[in-house]
């Protein structure tokens, strides 16, 4: 298994959206980064662990859990022109951005804020979050920061 930190702003798409989302589950789009999506393409595996992060809000952290349950596919929303992510360089046969499902599994106990995942960074070494310049929407988690910052709860 593998362990993942996906970021959403939650104006757009929140912790409460995919739990209020029909079954609990909802698609992973809009993803326009190479890495990022080489990650969903290469890694992600069905059955993966995911931390909820909410950015560009007031109080930036974790926010809940959720579940890949997907493998990746091509990301609709690119071939749609009306599609705020709508990229007109991406063929249909040719798929240049993909998409994975996630699935609602808890909210955390509470927020895990980027502060406090700062503060514990000699815990937290090499962490993508906290590396400089990290502005990815989905990075890996290493199992022994998966399980720290679950203490943090």
């Amino acid at each position: 298994m593998n362990y993942w930190l996906i970021k959403s702003e939650p104006d757009a798409f929140s912790i409460d959206d995919l739990k209020n989302a029909p079954g609990k589950k909802d698609h992973w789009d809009g993803i326009r980064n190479y890495q990022a999506r080489n990650f969903m393409r290469d890694d992600m595996q069905k059955g993966d662990l995911a931390f909820f992060y909410h950015s560009s809000c007031a109080t930036p952290g974790i926010v809940g859990i959720c579940e890949i349950v997907s493998g990746a596919y091509p990301d609709h929303t690119a071939f749609d022109p009306s599609e705020k992510y709508f990229d007109p360089k991406s063929d249909p046969d040719n798929p240049r951005w993909l998409m994975v499902d996630v699935k609602y599994r808890r909210k955390t106990k509470r927020l895990i804020s980027l502060s406090e995942i700062k503060e514990n960074a000699g815990r937290l070494e090499d962490f993508a979050l906290i590396r400089r310049g990290n502005r990815l929407s989905i990075m890996p988690v290493s199992k022994k920061h998966w399980d720290f910052i679950l203490t943090l709860e």
